[in-house]
C-alpha cells in the first residue's frame, strides 16, 4: 500500500514526517493495521517479527491522536533503556510538531510536568506509580500502546502490567489499545482480553535462516 493511499486519513504534520522519513509504502504488518481499523480508533494486538514495522503502527495510532487534537498518548515499554531509545526516536521525528516526555524516574513522585505534553513514553511500573497518584490527565489518554505485551506472562513484570491494562481499559473505555509483540503463544485469546482486532504476519525484512557454527564454518538447513 502506497503512502500516498492514507494521506486524507492523517493530519498534514504527520504526512510530513512520513515523507521525511522517506516511507513511500507500507509494509505487510502495517497494511493489515490500517485495513483492520487503525487509523478509526480500533484496538489491535500486532504479533509480527521484530523489524516488521510495528512502531510505526504504534506511531500512527498515536499522533493521530496527538495532532487531531483528540487526547495524549502514552507508550509503556518494558526497559528503561529502551524508553530512552523511543523517545530519542519519537523527539528526532516529531520533536517540533508535538511535545515529548520521557517519565522512568522517581516511581515515588507525580511527575505533574506531564499534564503539559502530548505523548509520554513510560515503563509499566512507573505508570503504575502515576495512576497511584491519581494523575489528573489520565483522562485525556486517548491512545495507550503496549510494547512487548507477551511480558504479559512474565513472572516480574507479568502481574503489574497485567494491573496497568485492567485498570485502563476501565477507566478509559474510549482509549485505543495498540499492543505490540514478536512472539505470543495465545494471540487469539489475549485480543478477545483486550477487545482487539489480531494483526498477524510473518513478513521480515531479512530472511531469518538457521544454521550450525562449528569449525569456522556456518552450515545453513
Amino acid at each position: 500500500m502506497k503512502i500516498e493511499l492514507i494521506k486524507n486519513r492523517i493530519s498534514s504534520e504527520q504526512y510530513e514526517v512520513l515523507v521525511n522519513e522517506k516511507i513511500a509504502e507500507l509494509r505487510p504488518a502495517q497494511e493489515k493495521a490500517v485495513k483492520k481499523g487503525l487509523l478509526e480508533g480500533k484496538n489491535l494486538l500486532v504479533c509480527t517479527p521484530t523489524a516488521s514495522g510495528k512502531t510505526l503502527i504504534a506511531e500512527l495510532a498515536c499522533f493521530k491522536a496527538v495532532f487531531e487534537r483528540k487526547g495524549k498518548a502514552v507508550y509503556i515499554v518494558p526497559l528503561k533503556a529502551l524508553a530512552s531509545e523511543k523517545y530519542n526516536d519519537f523527539k528526532r521525528k516529531y520533536g517540533k510538531k508535538a511535545k515529548i516526555a520521557l517519565s522512568i524516574g522517581d516511581s515515588d513522585s507525580s511527575d505533574s510536568y506531564l499534564a503539559n505534553y502530548d505523548v509520554i513514553i513510560t515503563t509499566s511500573e512507573k505508570l503504575d506509580s502515576l495512576i497511584r497518584h491519581k494523575i489528573s490527565w489520565l483522562p485525556e489518554i486517548k491512545v495507550v500502546v503496549v510494547d512487548e505485551v507477551h511480558l504479559l506472562n512474565d513472572a516480574k513484570r507479568g502481574p503489574t502490567l497485567e494491573i496497568i491494562l485492567t485498570i485502563l481499559k476501565h477507566l478509559l473505555k474510549k482509549a485505543q489499545i495498540i499492543a505490540l509483540s514478536a512472539t505470543i503463544g495465545n494471540p487469539k485469546e489475549l485480543a478477545e482480553w483486550l477487545d482487539a482486532e489480531l494483526v498477524e504476519d510473518d513478513w521480515r525484512p531479512v530472511k531469518l535462516e538457521k544454521g550450525v557454527y562449528f569449525g569456522g564454518e556456518i552450515e545453513f538447513h
